[in-house]
């Protein structure tokens, strides 16, 4: 088989695989809310309220129907392209939850990668081209601490000592109530300020950034580095290695223009799916630092039983990350032709 024929037949397979499992993750999430124990109407209502008031709102809501039936009407309405109607927000639809919620998730990831690669990469050369040294002790330590450090317990240490001690950055929100955010282009207040070319505001939307990307991108980062530390290793023990060195090449130049680049191949996986798991929502992260994004409004939604609201935002969540493991597979076997067989 020659490698275009491998490669679309790689790519068609993986394209018929992405319906079927959005559809297994969308039943299990229906299937799951609907076993746990709570009643939304009870939610909305209370416990107190009148039986014909609770069945009628049950009637209004499509909880009276069987759950085969309750199954069958929200799949059609989800093919026809409607995620529903929130239970707890005033009849708001889903979709416009996301619509509004989505771009401080997005933004909060954004900028929490970047912090996690440049420094998982920044440590992990340093360890992995100085092998044995104290060097390679701190980056070991620094992948297995970073790692293993619950995101909920370091944000609040985080808070703690730079928002109410030294009080020097704020929490809480994106931007200050006293003030007007940018006008929405992107949803992305750094972005649209840039766009505008209002500064202050670019300014002041990034100070309210730091302590969140900081605290996120500081506890990912070991991810990275125990991955580039590993490869770069390997890569730099590899012939073509020891022939550069053999015909003078200085070492940092081996380093950054030969190994590091063969080495990165298997980061774009990883830097691809923790995009796609930080785009789904950084939820411990959002609602320790209380950040009005997707995942802590899912949060809200689990907390009030509102099944639209979590089903849609979960199947959302889900399609993003399909896609961008479907991105990442097709990269990945574009660049290394071993993965299309």
């Amino acid at each position: 088989m020659s490698r275009a024929k491998s490669l679309q037949t790689y790519i068609l397979t993986r394209l018929l695989l992405a319906p079927l499992m959005l559809w297994t993750i969308t039943s299990v999430v229906f299937l799951l809310l609907r076993a746990t124990p709570g009643d939304p109407v009870d939610a909305i209502l209370g416990t107190k309220a009148p039986a014909a008031a609770k069945a009628a709102l049950r009637e209004q809501l499509g909880l009276s129907g069987s759950l085969w039936r309750q199954y069958l009407d929200y799949m059609g309405h989800l093919l026809g392209g409607d995620l529903g109607t929130s239970l707890t927000s005033r009849g708001q639809s889903v979709a416009m939850i996301i619509h509004d919620f989505f771009p401080a998730t997005a933004e909060l990831a954004l900028y929490s990668l970047a912090i996690a690669f440049g420094l998982g990469l920044l440590v992990g050369s340093l360890s992995a081209s100085r092998p044995n040294t104290v060097w390679d002790l701190g980056g070991r330590l620094f992948g297995i601490i970073t790692y293993a450090l619950p995101a909920f317990w370091a944000g609040m240490v985080l808070q703690l000592i730079f928002a109410v001690q030294l009080r020097w950055l704020p929490l809480g929100t994106r931007f200050p109530t006293t003030a007007t955010p940018p006008d929405a282009i992107t949803g992305l207040y750094t972005v649209d300020s840039l766009l505008l070319g209002q500064w202050g505001n670019f300014a002041t939307a990034l100070y309210y950034l730091i302590l969140p990307c900081c605290t996120l991108g500081l506890l990912l980062s070991g991810i990275f580095e125990r991955i580039i530390r590993v490869n770069l290793r390997q890569t730099l023990q590899a012939d073509y290695v020891e022939a550069a060195r053999a015909r003078g090449i200085p070492e940092q130049q081996i380093l950054w223009n030969h190994a590091l680049k063969n080495a990165m191949i298997p980061v774009i996986t990883i830097l691809g799916l923790t995009l796609a798991a930080l785009l789904g929502g950084a939820l411990l992260t959002e609602v320790t630092f209380s950040w009005p994004g997707l995942a802590n409004r899912l949060y809200e939604a689990i907390a009030f039983r509102d099944y639209p609201t979590v089903q849609g935002i979960v199947v959302f969540f889900a399609a993003i990350v399909v896609l961008a493991s479907i991105f990442i597979d097709i990269l990945s076997a574009y660049i290394d032709p071993r993965i299309r067989y």
